[in-house]
């Protein structure tokens, strides 16, 4: 008798999970490469309404990209934080800032006039708002000496009344940067506004970025603000902190807002951000956590250690007064709040009291002692009432939706551009090393070892 000779399927084809493995491989070189070849799309969006990829503004090349960029962000298709469908948060924002009930109540602001923009209270007044338990109470908040701009710019920012997004330059310390990644509707609902002194306005009359002759500026997407600085403060940092902390006045009918340092480059809609870090959270601020330091008393150190604020004596004498308010180190009885710092270069608010009043609480304390806003950012958040609703994001998070440029302290034709920390010119980080704050036997003695043994603990 014959064999019968049986067909045997090859061993490669056996092995289930060979084959499986073999398919994951090839799926996942084709989707690398489609990412590659086309690094702007998504290749799976649930959006109706695709971002606009193309560039809004095309600068010429005397002015240039900057190139000390700190590329840390993500790919627009992967990201840290959950974002809604683009057309259903358009809706969503759209009926909320329709909604006046939604923002209420209303913060009630103290009127009259001062030698200085904020009044420069002494310290227990300014603290004495802090406890804000009737409506009836007029609260400090700038504007006691006018905000110089033009009649035009004025009534442009009174007829933002949905989202705005607010930058500044002073100094000329910065380049403008257009937002990428913008929904269809997003320029018909948001408003954007830079404010620039004389000093920066110059820079782009040389590079012929704007008319000399204009009543108006814009560039690209950002309607540019000019401010007279000559009759506001000396220090340029110290005015870029009114737009940074008093926006609800500025745009007195928005009803929310995203303020972006210059030296960051929005990557995501800010209508999504809005939607994502705000609105879904309930809260009245988000703000990312620093992505190095948890304690007040840390910043403070480092502020001194790098001259970031030239008078060490002033800070020593600010930490002292905190201290002797009750300020404290972060521990665990501070959650919800998850740090003491925070990186104040992206801020989104929504305009109802939490955020107003927590705006104008700490810019009357940058005005008393100095603009580095995260050294009473604790403080007041901890101290003032209504207690503020903050969502204190990841640091992933912020480098998902901006990416960092180095400041400009470079030279540009006639213009000179010098630091903005207590008005000193550029040093090298081994010459501003030296400085440090002295605590020891003061008010902050217990702070000190409370935080110290918190971090060793």
């Amino acid at each position: 008798m014959g064999k019968v000779t049986a067909t045997r399927t090859p061993l490669f084809f056996q092995s289930k999970l060979l084959c499986i493995s073999v398919l994951y491989l090839f799926t996942t070189l084709f989707l690398a490469f489609y990412r590659s070849v086309s690094p702007t799309t998504c290749l799976f969006r649930s959006s109706p309404s695709d971002p606009i990829q193309s560039p809004l503004f095309y600068y010429p090349s005397s002015y240039g990209e900057h190139k000390y960029g700190i590329t840390t962000h993500r790919h627009s298709c992967s990201s840290p934080v959950f974002f809604s469908d683009y057309g259903m948060v358009v809706g969503e924002i759209h009926n909320l800032c329709k909604n006046s009930s939604a923002f209420l109540p209303a913060l009630r602001y103290l009127h009259g006039k001062a030698d200085t923009f904020g009044g420069n209270f002494e310290t227990q007044k300014r603290f004495s708002y802090f406890n804000y338990s009737n409506d009836e109470i007029k609260v400090p908040c700038g504007f006691l000496k006018e905000f110089p701009v033009s009649d035009s710019d004025r009534i442009a920012m009174e007829s933002c009344n949905g989202v705005v997004v607010v930058s500044a330059i002073f100094n000329n310390h910065d380049k403008i940067r257009q937002p990428v990644g913008l929904g269809s509707q997003t320029l018909v609902d948001t408003c954007f506004f830079m404010f620039m002194d004389d000093i920066t306005l110059q820079g782009l009359y040389e590079h012929k970025l704007i008319p000399q002759n204009s009543p108006d500026y814009k560039v690209g997407v950002w309607r540019i603000v000019k401010v007279f600085s000559e009759k506001l403060y000396e220090n340029p940092a110290m005015n870029g902190v009114i737009p940074k902390y008093l926006v609800h006045r500025l745009f007195p009918n928005s009803k929310f807002s995203i303020w972006i340092d210059a030296k960051l480059q929005l990557m995501v809609d800010p209508l999504l951000l809005i939607h994502s870090l705000v609105v879904s959270k309930d809260a009245d601020m988000a703000i990312s956590k620093h992505p190095y330091y948890v304690h007040t008393m840390e910043e403070a150190m480092a502020t001194a250690r790098w001259k970031k604020w030239s008078d060490i004596d002033g800070l020593t004498q600010q930490m002292e007064t905190y201290c002797k308010n009750g300020l404290l180190p972060w521990t665990t009885d501070k959650l919800p709040y998850s740090t003491d710092v925070p990186d104040s270069a992206l801020i989104l608010r929504k305009h109802g009291l939490g955020s107003n009043l927590f705006s104008c609480l700490l810019f009357n304390e940058l005005e008393g002692f100095n603009p580095r806003d995260q050294l009473g950012f604790a403080f007041v958040r901890d101290k003032m009432n209504p207690k503020l609703k903050l969502n204190m994001f990841e640091v992933e998070v912020f480098e998902k939706i901006a990416v960092e440029y180095r400041h400009n302290l470079k030279k540009t034709g006639n213009v000179k551009a010098v630091s903005s920390g207590g008005g000193e010119s550029k040093k090298t980080k081994r010459e501003r090393s030296h400085g440090h704050l002295v605590l020891t036997d003061s008010s902050c003695q217990n702070y000190l070892l409370k935080m110290w043994g918190e971090s060793h603990s």
